[in-house]
């Protein structure tokens, strides 16, 4: 199953705990817990590309599976990491935060986030 395509998300939970965490400024906590991020991804065999737009903020990583590549976290921090798929689902490790987005059908992407006991989860569905 691939992934490619454009995702918008439907709902998260644990946004603002999880954003607070990892050292978000309040004010951008504020503005952002109810913007609906647009995920777009292209992926090309091993190779992806993962464009995310929310709000005025695009965040795009381009990486090749099991191949180390600059990641850009949440945070806008550059870090070394290491992609890995297993299946549908795509995992790496950035910092203390642990990323698996899984495509669990056709249409839907779930990305769950964990630092520690905290856990954020964005639910996206595919509009493109």
């Amino acid at each position: 199953m691939s992934f490619t395509g454009k995702y918008q998300l439907e709902s998260h939970e644990g946004f603002v705990e999880f954003m607070k965490a990892i050292g978000l400024p309040d004010d951008l906590i504020e503005k952002g817990k109810d913007i609906k991020s647009l995920s777009e991804i292209e992926q090309n065999g091993d190779q992806f590309k993962v464009t995310v737009t929310t709000g005025t903020k695009v965040l795009t990583n381009v990486f090749t599976i099991g191949q180390e590549a600059d990641i850009e976290t949440l945070t806008g921090d550059k870090v070394k990491a290491v992609v890995n798929q297993e299946g549908n689902k795509l995992k790496v490790v950035l910092n203390k935060i642990t990323s698996v987005t899984e495509l669990v059908d056709g249409n839907t992407l779930v990305n769950t986030l964990t630092l520690g006991n905290l856990v954020y989860k964005r639910i996206s569905k595919r509009v493109a």
